[in-house]
């Protein structure tokens, strides 16, 4: 199962690395399957939220394909405004078993047209906008994940951890997710 997550410029740095840690985790305790890896625009670093330079496994030309694409959010209004950005996560989506975001990440999905009439949320301080932005969602904000057809989407930083140790409690077991929370003692929110 290949596991891609977007990344780009001004990405919350637990966003990406939260989601990483808890599949790579469950690789590494038995889920064997699972290839995790960072995808971005272009093949130069990135600059994540606080300074933190990344480099991408792969960029939007040359991934493997994406099984669960994982959208991260993060300052995301400049990747709105990117038409390549756009059909590319239209191209990967319909491919997709499926798509997930952390927090603003939801508001690329919407923006590419995936999300139209879906239930989901975001981080707390952004309901608000994401509610006004795409009326056409159903937008929560009392849930630190929720799944709507083959799209999960998560509130803020951490709850992307803990929407990503769902995801991979729906392949592997709730026991096997559990043990994957305990190996990295993180108080998983179910």
């Amino acid at each position: 199962m290949n596991i891609g997550i977007y990344i780009y410029d001004q990405a919350e740095v637990l966003d990406f690395s939260g989601p990483y840690e808890v599949f790579s985790t469950a690789k590494r305790m038995g889920a064997e399957s699972m290839n995790v890896f960072l995808v971005s625009e272009g093949n130069q670093p990135i600059v994540a939220r606080g300074g933190l330079k990344v480099l991408s496994d792969y960029s939007i030309h040359n991934h493997p394909a994406i099984d669960l694409l994982v959208v991260v959010g993060g300052v995301h209004t400049d990747e709105m405004r990117k038409p390549k950005i756009l059909s590319w996560l239209v191209s990967i989506a319909p491919r997709a078993s499926e798509v997930a975001s952390v927090c603003t990440g939801a508001f690329l999905l919407a923006k590419a047209g995936l999300l139209g009439g879906q239930t989901v949320t975001t981080h707390w301080e952004d309901i608000p906008d994401l509610s006004s932005q795409f009326p056409n969602l159903k937008v929560i904000d009392d849930r630190r994940w929720v799944t709507s057809g083959k799209f999960t989407t998560s509130g803020g930083i951490s709850a992307g951890i803990d929407m990503s140790l769902h995801l991979v409690s729906k392949r592997h077991g709730l026991e096997f997710a559990q043990k994957v929370a305990r190996q990295m003692e993180y108080n998983w929110q179910e």
